[in-house]
């Protein structure tokens, strides 16, 4: 599994598990940790294949 597929993986769960949880604080920090892999997988996109 490369780092994007990582990635990606880690948003969807992030995303998904955000609207399951009841838990203000614990969605709020999924969001933000699914905001962050977001980031970095514009940053890994961006990059020339080396």
């Amino acid at each position: 599994m490369t780092r994007i597929d990582y990635l990606r993986e880690q948003v969807a769960r992030a995303e998904r598990l955000a609207k399951a949880i009841l838990d203000q604080q614990t969605s709020e920090r999924l969001q933000a940790f699914a905001a962050e892999c977001r980031a970095e997988l514009q940053v890994l996109n961006l990059k020339p294949a080396a």
